[in-house]
Order: structure tokens, then C-alpha cells, then sequence
């Protein structure tokens, strides 16, 4: 049988997003609850699923989430909620027992994201086998990042890397209205930011060491700051720049490697009303190559989370290993990258050093 899942949260992303794609591939598994803090909400969230998902049940407040948890057919559960209230709740789950797909960014805060991998290794400190605590980081498996890395490996020794951000958000956006965005200095650059350093790692395959940044806060909208340029060098000596502009009208956002051989970009945009990302390979013979990928992470990585816990559940104890690109400390290192990078930013570009999390 499909695994049986729950959805917490009815936001923006889980009624657009979410549900459309479990739809899709409703033969994998079974969507069993959605919850929200509000009957209304979770209400709204669950009608549309009904299309898909006929027995789909409505839960909400405190008695909904010990319903959930105390539900033995729910397997796993995505957390889909506001930055700051995620960490608490996923713990909660996997304290339980329950496999856990928590929407980026990590944790709210560098602090946090210590604090929650400390406390999860606590829990399952004597158990062999332990609930998965995935991120769902979906530049990790958009197809285009995944073809860009090969072509990395191609182009020879790296000497530099770019990564220009021109036009992230802005308020007309429906995820703008998140109020830990707005009331946490640096809250927005970081939900927005772990996206672009999560495809910058997985496209050079390399960590970043340290770095040195600036910012500066132009659009009151938004809680400071809003601009971020930061030097950075990795751990295979290359060094970078990494520049976010949060609120222009025209977006443009590129990746590009530049090695002894050729030159990788990777950039995100349209294909006859499509979105996706076009990526390029300029080689020493100075020929170019392109192809374009349609945006496909989410539901690939939402595939890669159910076929972990369906591999888990029937093997039931025992070392096993979930994909690497969904596990929680990979978004924790996302989130120590951007954390270092506004840290220097509150010391005039004093280089820092970037705490490397190992598994």
C-alpha cells in the first residue's frame, strides 16, 4: 500500500503547490490529514484536496495535531508553516515518530538550526534506526542543477564563481505576506537566500569556507537588510562573489562557473511561457551548447521523500540511508552560509569563517 501521509499547515504553497503535486503522483501515496491552527484554513485546504484525495480528513487547533500524532496509519508528515514555528513542530513529530518533511529554510536563525540538530541527534542518541528529518530544498533536485554539476566536473580547475541576484522578491509576491519575514531582521534574506546557496553548493559540489560581506537596507517593506555582496572562498581555494538585490522590478538570477576549460551558467528565466532554468556550457574551443529544464524540483523532491520512507518503513530497523540532498544538515548548511554572510555584514566585511556541519 502507499504510505499514508499529513500535510501540517494550509498556506500559499501547500493549496498551490502541495496538493497539485501529490495529486500528480497519487499512486506513490495517500494523503490521510491536513492541519491547520484554524478550522477555516484547514478547511479550505482540505476541499481542494477532496478532488484527489476523497477521504482526506480535516484537523486543526491542539486536539488536531494529537490526532495526527496519534494516528498510527500517518507515517510522515510535511511541515509546511511560517520559518519560526517549523523546528518545534518537526521535533514534536519525529519525537513521536513520524518521518518528517519540513519546508526550507531549516530554522529561523543560525542558533536555532544548532539547537534542533542537537536536539533530534538527543532523541534517537540509542536507536538504530531513527525517524527521517528531511528539507525540502528543491534547487537540489531541479534537473538543471543536476546537469550543471556534471558540467562542472568537465570545465576543469575552478577559478571562479558567480552568483548575481537581481530582483528575489518583492511585495506584490504571495509569499511576501509571511509576518516572521517581516519581523526578523535578516529573516527575509535568509527564507529567500537558502534557495540560491543551496544551488550554488549543489552545483560546485564544494563548501564554502569564508566569507566577507557588505549590506544595506533601500526598501522599508522589508525588514534590513534587503542587499547583501559577499566575497567568498571555498574550501578547494576558489574564490566567488555572491550578490542579492531583494526588491527590484526586473529579476535575473545566474550561477556561473568559470574553470580552466570552459564556463558553466546556469540561469533561471522562461522558455516560451515556460519557467525553468537554461543552462550553458562555453568550452575552450569556444563552442556553446544550451539546453533549457522546466522547474520539476519540488515534485522530485517530494518523490525522493517518499520513496525514503516507504524503503524505511518496510525495513523497519537496521542502517539505512535516506537521499543525501533532502537530510536536514544540508539545510543547516545553507543556513550557516547566509548567517556568515550577514554576520560580516554587521562587521564592515570582516571575514568569517563558515561553520561546516558533518553528518
Amino acid at each position: 500500500m502507499a504510505p499514508q501521509i499529513a500535510i501540517v499547515g494550509a498556506g500559499v504553497f501547500v493549496k498551490s503547490q502541495y496538493i497539485p503535486i501529490l495529486a500528480e503522483i497519487s499512486h506513490l501515496v495517500s494523503l490521510k490529514a491536513i492541519w491547520s491552527r484554524t478550522e477555516k484554513s484547514a478547511k479550505e485546504a482540505v476541499e481542494i484536496a477532496r478532488k484527489v484525495f476523497p477521504n482526506v480528513e480535516c484537523k486543526y487547533g491542539d486536539d488536531g495535531i494529537d490526532d495526527i500524532i496519534r494516528d498510527s496509519d500517518v507515517v510522515a508528515v510535511a511541515v509546511v508553516l511560517a520559518g519560526q514555528f517549523q523546528v518545534d513542530m518537526s521535533l514534536k513529530l519525529l519525537k513521536a515518530g513520524k518521518h518528517v518533511l519540513q519546508e526550507k529554510p531549516a530554522a529561523a536563525s543560525c542558533s536555532e538550526v544548532e539547537a534542533a540538530l542537537s536536539s533530534y541527534n538527543s532523541l534517537f542518541s540509542t536507536q538504530s534506526a531513527k525517524p527521517i528529518w528531511a528539507v525540502a530544498e528543491n534547487y537540489r533536485f531541479e534537473p538543471a542543477f543536476v546537469e550543471g554539476r556534471k558540467l562542472v566536473s568537465e570545465i576543469g580547475d575552478m577559478m571562479s564563481v558567480q552568483l548575481l541576484i537581481d530582483g528575489s522578491m518583492n511585495s506584490s509576491n504571495p509569499y511576501f505576506s509571511s509576518s516572521w519575514r517581516r519581523d526578523l531582521a535578516g529573516g527575509f534574506i535568509m527564507d529567500m537566500g537558502v534557495h540560491y546557496v543551496a544551488g550554488l553548493r549543489m552545483l560546485i559540489g564544494c563548501e564554502i569556507a569564508s566569507v566577507s560581506s557588505t549590506t544595506s537596507h533601500v526598501n522599508t517593506d522589508v525588514p534590513p537588510p534587503d542587499n547583501i555582496s559577499s566575497l567568498f572562498q571555498l574550501e578547494n581555494g576558489c574564490s566567488g562573489v555572491f550578490v542579492l538585490v531583494v526588491s527590484t522590478k526586473n529579476p535575473k538570477i545566474v550561477w556561473r562557473v568559470v574553470g580552466l576549460n570552459g564556463t558553466v551558467q546556469v540561469e533561471r528565466g522562461n522558455k516560451d511561457g515556460t519557467p525553468g532554468y537554461t543552462v550553458t556550457l562555453f568550452n575552450a574551443n569556444r563552442e556553446i551548447k544550451s539546453a533549457f529544464y522546466p522547474y520539476s524540483g519540488v515534485i522530485e523532491e517530494l518523490k525522493a521523500f517518499i520513496s525514503d520512507i516507504s524503503v524505511a518503513n518496510l525495513q523497519k530497523s537496521g542502517k539505512f540511508e535516506p537521499e543525501p540532498r533532502c537530510a536536514y544538515v544540508e539545510g543547516a548548511r545553507d543556513i550557516k552560509v547566509l548567517d556568515a554572510m550577514l554576520e560580516s555584514g554587521t562587521k564592515q566585511g570582516a571575514f568569517v569563517k563558515v561553520k561546516n556541519f558533518r553528518r
